[in-house]
């Protein structure tokens, strides 16, 4: 007999419902508290209303961080359990009745009969549970990622206000000579009154002997002449800006360290695509977790929210069809990314980009062909686990 267990995952409490698949009810809704003491009080009851012999089934949806305590305590206890997508659960539950009607304990039971229906439902899996690690880690770094990206755009908006000609003179704003110069002298003004040999040794040590004594003198004189406005306040704001990206570099760089040997330690064959390296893989990795939950590329595309949607009924047909979008955007934002190197780096890929575009297709739309492409690739390597050999090779 398969006994079904539906969990309605909130903050401070669930509520769990059993069910056996002769329709008999073990146990009607009852909520537990989200402590350890609940945890037990769940276990108990599933053993109580269970014999060695039946077939258990524990199902909750994913909802984020509220599920990550009680999903390691299943499966700790080695409970087969189940993620459902919400979206999924909120159409089974619609499919059930005609009335509006979502409560927690109506959750608990949509669950449970969701999952003795179902039976391409696949259990969640220790490895992707562990997997969450190297999520976590990746969407983190995303976040840092994305917080630098902000103050660099703050940092080339105090430049122009403070000393718009220095970025004509330098290849980049964004690099550690410049930092230096501009924490030690945040202005066209403080740079102009500053001593030659002092300019010189600051840019000089900065960029390890890149930049000598003739750019600290160019600098200077543009200084000098400069249009910049002479505004403590700025010239404070760009001193901090300067400081907190100093302390995001310091942290990527920390949490870059950690992915690097989860990654080591996971061995993947994705590494081996010209073009993607650790980091990218990583975003990969953490979004798809387990590739052997997926039957074929085309659900992994689906999964990222990546597949076309169409509408047709009667002589209504959708001629263009745009993508889902329903998926894991960090997957999405990964895989794009990646495609774009891996087109540049490898010649197959290349090929079949600039095949797409000869064939009258938009950049955009060539890529997503690439992508799809990719997302096969990768999906064949992590099965067979043997590394990417390029037929141009």
């Amino acid at each position: 007999m398969v006994v079904s267990v539906g969990i309605d995952v909130s903050k401070n409490k669930h509520d769990c419902f059993i069910v056996s698949s002769e329709g008999e009810v073990l146990a009607d809704v009852f909520t537990i508290p989200n402590n350890m003491d609940g945890f037990d009080a769940l276990l108990e009851k599933i053993r109580a209303c269970t014999t060695p012999q039946d077939k258990i089934k524990v199902g909750l949806e994913a909802t984020g961080h509220y599920s990550y305590n009680i999903l390691g305590f299943l499966l700790d206890n080695g409970l087969a359990t189940y993620v459902l997508n919400p979206l999924r659960t909120n159409l089974y539950r619609k499919s059930l009745s005609l009335r509006k009607t979502k409560t927690d304990r109506v959750d608990a039971r949509t669950i449970a009969a969701m999952l003795l229906s179902d039976v391409g439902l696949k259990p969640y899996t220790n490895t992707a549970y562990h997997n969450e690690e190297l999520k976590s880690l990746t969407r983190y770094r995303f976040d840092k990622v994305k917080e630098r990206a902000k103050l660099k755009t703050s940092i080339s908006r105090l430049v122009c206000i403070l000393f718009p000609e220095l970025e004509k003179l330098v290849s980049t704003l964004h690099m550690a000579s410049v930092y230096a110069l501009l924490e030690e002298c945040p202005g066209a003004k403080q740079i102009a009154a500053a001593h030659l040999t002092r300019l010189k040794t600051l840019l000089e040590t900065a960029s390890k002997g890149h930049y000598k004594r003739d750019i600290a003198l160019e600098i200077r004189d543009a200084a000098r002449s400069s249009v910049g406005s002479r505004m403590p306040a700025k010239s404070l704001e760009l001193q901090h800006t300067i400081r907190l990206i100093r302390e995001l570099n310091s942290e990527i760089a920390e949490i870059e360290e950690q992915i690097q040997a989860i990654m080591d330690e996971l061995n993947s064959p994705i590494i081996t695509i010209p073009g993607i390296g650790f980091r990218m893989a990583a975003m990969i990795f953490a979004e798809v977790g387990d590739f052997a939950r997926f039957d074929s590329p085309d659900k992994l595309l689906a999964y990222a929210g990546m597949s076309p949607s169409t509408y047709q009924s009667g002589q209504l047909k959708n001629c263009y069809p745009h993508m889902e979008k329903r998926g894991s955007r960090y997957l999405r934002y990964a895989l794009y990314n990646a495609t774009k190197y891996v087109c540049h780096w490898d010649p197959t890929f290349a090929a079949y980009l600039a095949k797409k575009r000869a064939e009258g297709k938009h950049y955009n739309v060539a890529l997503s062909h690439a992508t799809k492409k990719l997302v096969r690739l990768l999906f064949a390597l992590e099965r067979s686990r043997q590394p990417y050999c390029s037929l141009a090779a």
